[in-house]
């Protein structure tokens, strides 16, 4: 056979190929630059779209603006209201003669301390009786300096009122140990039959006082629960042989915690309910040379070392739970009168101790509480070792008690070293109010009177039963301690809805991460509805009862629902915002929400949602540039809408503005 043929290369078939690709190359080329094209033409009407809409918004701003002015005369219709409400209410209380001070009027509120400060004789409960008389007062005063406008109050006035508070803090403080000491002094005679000590629990709503005292002094005493309160204690070994007393003091109201916030020079946001001084703040009421003359017209009155009382007015005062007057034979020196002024101070700086080393044997690192982050909550427990004073003994019919004029003594525990070399704690459980709501195991601090500070060194063992309300720790000594609850827990807001229920009357919701809470609010007054918490009711005894914007956030505060944003909680919650419509009640359907954009100057409606995939500032069609919230949401609200706000009374536009602002569900949802 021959060879075979060759083939030969068929150049139109390349040929085609490569014509073909070219085109492809040419098409795909032709489409890019359309397309770039399509894009540039695109963004260039889109430009002339936000040009035409930027010179439209110019043009219209001041129109706006001068319409937001006319409305906002309703706010200060409102406040002209407040202010002729409490003239009136002071012109009631003028009237009422029921002899109580009004703490704007210097010389009444002087008098009320001057009398008081000089009743040396009272028991634990008639210092609770004027307990709750001082609270309402720091709570006007607070208050005010929260809703008076600088044209109705001067910069000297509140800072007059805020020293004010200050000293009625310390000097309800001051009595209770005064109180104490008085109770001390007769602790003998209330000796239990089955322990040989003495111990009691006298509380009201707002003050639990609880002490016990080491009359037998055996060496097998352990702990001991104070069962009406909850609260008990295991006493540390070298404690059981003294004649030393236990106080526990729980008061629900924060005195310590505005301290630190004046130490760090930040501005107070809210009425803080009150708080404990380590220092005493020189009269600040007082008109000028009233003092000095009150002082040169004193007299030291010569007074006996001991006082003497009969055994019928000894057995007379026999039980806790009445009124005493037996105590008014006692005397005491102008000198311990002074003495007693400070008994805060000593308390404060002797009682809690300062750094110590931790329990277990290695030094801790300081741990200083931040209060912008973590807030007390459920109030103060003073709790400390007392030096118990001499006792009544009888002498024939007679009682007689030596008198000591150094005031109420803390007894100057150290912590006890264990045969490992470790330090033994003083161990502590206190049972949680039930008023208020823990959402999260609480971090107990100690109050650092030196700093002014709450810190966590010197706690350890930390056991939390939430299912019994109560907490278990040790500490390094006998401290002031309070139980810490992060600020911000409850944000971000899951959601948030305001809708009408009537004329001058409305259902504002806010869902946050733990609670859903809905708040009532008609005119100038604000009732919480519910709070519901793991679909659960809860804080009844603040449900259903109308108070003011002001009363009802430092209400849900003290109760753990903190809703309430602060300045500086943007650097903890960052969040977007958002807005819907609502004529009726109801939730808002999904389609309903819209996303605003706010600069300094301007608000846009944004076309992304929520879940858009990538952020950008497009506009949603046939919106617009508005000056103000209210006119942007102004062009997209019927007339339905629009009509119910401006109809809307001064007072409910306040309470909604109040409650608004106190909240901030626009920039924390």
């Amino acid at each position: 056979m021959g060879p075979k043929p060759k083939k030969k290369s068929d150049g139109k078939s390349g040929k085609s190929k490569k014509g073909k690709e070219a085109r492809r190359r040419a098409e795909a080329q032709l489409r890019a630059e359309q397309e770039e094209a399509e894009r540039l033409e695109k963004e260039r009407l889109y430009q002339e779209h936000l040009a035409k809409l930027e010179a439209k918004y110019q043009e219209g701003r001041e129109t706006e603006l001068a319409e937001l002015n006319s409305l906002e005369q309703k706010f200060l219709s409102a406040q002209q209201w407040k202010m002729d409400y409490r003239e009136q209410a002071k012109w009631e209380h003028y009237l009422s003669c029921d002899g109580t001070p009004d703490p704007t009027v210097p010389r009444e509120i002087n008098t009320f301390v001057s009398l008081w400060r000089d009743d040396h004789d009272e028991d634990i409960q008639h210092v609770m009786g004027k307990e709750e008389v001082v609270l309402n007062l720091i709570e006007k005063l607070e208050f005010l300096l929260l809703e008076a406008s600088p044209d109705e109050i001067t910069e000297e006035q509140r800072d007059q009122y805020q020293e004010l508070i200050l000293q009625l803090q310390d000097l309800l403080h001051q009595k209770y140990n005064q109180a104490t000491q008085n109770l001390l002094k007769r602790a003998s005679m209330y000796e239990d039959s089955e322990t040989g000590n003495m111990h009691t629990v006298i509380k009201d709503k707002n003050t639990t006082f609880c002490i016990w005292v080491n009359l037998k002094k055996k060496a097998s005493f352990e702990s001991f629960v104070f069962q009406e309160a909850g609260h008990g204690f295991v006493l540390p070994t070298s404690l059981a042989l003294l004649s030393v007393a236990v106080r526990v003091l729980h008061t629900p109201y924060d005195h310590l915690s505005p301290l630190w916030v004046q130490c760090q020079g930040l501005p107070r946001q809210e009425a803080s309910g009150s708080r404990d001084s380590a220092e005493h703040p020189q009269g600040t009421a007082q008109e000028p040379g009233e003092e000095e003359e009150e002082e040169e017209g004193r007299e030291e009155p010569s007074v006996p070392p001991a006082e003497e009382t009969s055994s019928k007015e000894r057995k007379s005062s026999a039980s806790l739970n009445e009124n005493s007057n037996n105590t008014d034979d006692i005397k005491e020196t102008e000198e311990e009168t002074e003495k007693n002024s400070d008994m805060l101070d000593e308390l404060s700086q002797e009682g809690d101790a300062p750094l110590q080393e931790a329990p277990g044997g290695g030094a801790e690192a300081p741990e200083v509480v931040d209060l912008q982050q973590l807030l007390p909550l459920g109030g103060v427990y003073h709790i400390q070792a007392l030096q118990l004073p001499p006792q009544a003994r009888d002498v024939g019919d007679w009682s007689v008690v030596e008198l000591l004029d150094v005031g109420l003594e803390v007894y100057p525990y150290s912590p006890e070293v264990a045969e490992d070399g470790t330090q033994a704690p003083v161990q502590i459980t206190l049972r949680l109010p039930d008023n208020v709501i823990y959402f999260q195991v609480p971090v107990v601090a100690r109050w650092d009177p030196a700093g002014q500070q709450w810190r966590t060194d010197g706690i350890s063992n930390t056991t939390y039963e939430a299912e019994e309300k109560s907490i278990t720790f040790g500490m390094g000594a006998f401290y002031t301690v309070a139980l810490l609850q992060d600020a911000h827990l409850n944000l971000p807001y899951q959601a948030w809805e305001w809708h009408p229920t009537a004329v001058d009357e409305g259902l504002f919701t806010v869902t946050a991460v733990f609670a859903t809470i809905q708040i009532q609010i008609k005119d100038n007054q604000c009732m919480l509805s519910s709070v519901v918490v793991e679909e659960e009711e809860v804080l009844s005894h603040i449900t259903g009862k109308w108070m003011s914007p002001f009363g009802l956030r430092a209400a849900l505060k003290r109760a753990g629902v903190n809703i309430f944003p602060a300045e500086y909680s943007p650097e903890y919650v960052p969040v977007p915002t958002k807005v819907s419509e609502h004529l009726t009640a109801g939730s808002a359907q999904d389609n309903d929400w819209s996303l605003y954009m706010f600069s300094d100057e301007k608000v846009q409606n944004l076309k992304l949602t929520e879940t858009s995939e990538a952020f950008s500032e497009e506009l949603e069609e046939g919106s617009e540039f508005h000056s103000t919230l209210y006119h942007m949401l102004k062009d997209s609200a019927s007339s339905e809408a629009m009509d119910k706000v401006e109809r809307a009374g001064f007072k409910f536009i306040d309470s909604v503005y109040q409650l608004l602002l106190a909240t901030r569900v626009l920039a924390y949802s």
